[in-house]
């Protein structure tokens, strides 16, 4: 039995503790409130009243994972806010010029907190705590703490919808398009792990167990797509969803399948080592820096479109709530470890949280220390874990699985390799907490090296 079920979820179960906590949470609440939890309307408004956060937690895992950390997130969200928004109201521009200028402002504002960070060697901590508190006056002063609305094309970027077309099929057939060629992809990952397997000379798991592992992936988007589907008339899956998942699948390219991923785990894992394998922690640092501040500049214009309006109370806290995601689904405190996927799930830990206390009628004021505890309980968890010398069940929950004999995943063509120079295994899966190898070893930077 315990064979089937390391074979159906690929090594060691309890890897999936948080994915099963978010389960144990939703089945909990749904219990509590009977049956409030899991309903289109509720799963919507989840999504759609968390969505900025979890796009946050997507750029914070990567500014972690290289060793630091971003506090001026949630200010860099507001002044984008109220730029875009006073941008579209008193400049005449459209509203997707708007969305090309809060890229750019978010741009901009990370060029400058990265350039401290890498060029002149401002600690992130710092950089950022100055960041917060500037973009939070020139939020301030720019909109003389009023609110400033933007236009109705604006606002589907935080609270619109898939559109509805075609015949009625009961659901609504965007959102349904979406879990079908979802349900597609899981067939066709499987087949391509089969497929790998054969060409690496691995034997792959059973036909069984692979169509077990599809089928139970196929079952639980069908239902997502029916919740999302099938809510009150005008409503289906959100757009800020859709921006979400996305950004999901990006990133997720990004970190684990690019050369500038496998920089960002390298320099987390050991900056020195990494240095000397030829990676450019500077421009690293410059970029991680960076895309944060553009993503929050993401998370600024969805929250005002969901929102209607930029506010001079817009972002605040937000950067608790996207660091709290990024370390319950796994980061590291001390750099090299953590992936975009586990931050997600760690994010919808708190997210369905929030909602269940709030259907449960608790105050805001038990919430925090629930969220607290919680929050310091995961990461004690995880930091006991390795302490006894066992593999670190959060730290480690989406990470590629070994290679074993009998059976074979997307880690399986990763193999430790020397590197000579360092006299340290070195994996080329970007997402060891040692240091990953480039290829091609490129010129190291003669400051990196001093």
């Amino acid at each position: 039995m315990m064979k089937s079920l390391k074979s159906l979820f690929g090594g060691d179960v309890r890897q999936f503790s948080m994915l099963g906590a978010l389960l144990a949470l939703v089945l909990f609440f749904q219990i509590m409130t009977n049956g409030k939890v899991l309903t289109p309307t509720n799963v919507v408004n989840l999504i759609n009243g968390n969505s900025y956060v979890l796009i946050l937690a997507i750029g914070m895992v990567m500014v972690i994972v290289i060793g630091h950390i971003d506090l001026s997130v949630g200010s860099v969200a507001a002044a984008t806010g109220i730029i875009v928004a006073l941008a579209i109201r008193d400049w005449g521009i459209p509203w997707w010029a708007g969305i090309l200028l809060g890229l750019l402002v978010g741009a901009a504002i990370g060029a400058w907190q990265g350039w401290w960070v890498a060029y002149v060697g401002i600690p992130g901590f710092i950089t950022t705590l100055a960041g917060y508190m500037l973009f939070r006056g020139v939020n301030q002063f720019i909109g003389k703490s009023n609110s400033v609305p933007v236009p109705e094309e604006f606002q589907t970027i935080g609270a619109g919808y898939l559109w509805e077309w075609g015949p009625n099929t009961g659901l609504n057939n965007s959102t349904l398009v979406l879990g079908i060629l979802a349900s597609v992809y899981v067939v066709w990952r499987e087949v391509k792990l089969r497929k790998k397997a054969v060409r690496i000379g691995i034997q792959p798991v059973s036909t069984g167990t692979a169509a077990m592992r599809a089928g139970l992936l196929i079952v639980v988007i069908a239902y997502v797509t029916y919740l999302f589907g099938s809510g009150r008339v005008g409503t289906s899956f959100p757009v800020p969803g859709v921006l979400l998942v996305a950004l999901v699948i990006l990133y997720h390219v990004l970190t684990q399948r690019t050369v500038i991923g496998r920089h960002i785990y390298a320099v987390g894992g050991n900056r020195v080592a990494a240095s000397l394998s030829g990676v450019s922690t500077k421009r690293t640092y410059f970029f991680v820096m960076m895309n944060m501040s553009i993503l929050a500049a993401v998370a600024g214009m969805v929250f005002i479109g969901r929102s209607t309006a930029s506010g001079p109370f817009d972002g605040i806290n937000w950067e608790l709530d996207a660091i709290a995601a990024v370390f319950i689904g796994g980061a590291a405190v001390s750099g090299g470890i953590g992936t975009v996927t586990g931050s997600i799930i760690g994010g919808l830990v708190m997210a369905t949280l929030n909602n269940g206390l709030q259907l449960m009628g608790v105050g805001s004021d038990r919430t925090q220390i629930i969220k607290g505890l919680v929050l310091l309980a995961a990461v004690a968890f995880d930091v006991y874990n390795k302490q006894q010398g066992r593999p670190s069940i959060i730290g480690h929950l989406f990470r590629s699985r070994p290679v074993f004999p009998d059976s074979v995943d997307e880690g399986a063509d990763t193999l430790p390799k020397v590197d000579p120079r360092t006299e340290a295994v070195a994996a080329v899966d970007p997402r060891s907490t040692t240091a990953a190898v480039h290829e091609q070893h490129p010129q190291t930077d003669a400051k990196d090296r001093r």
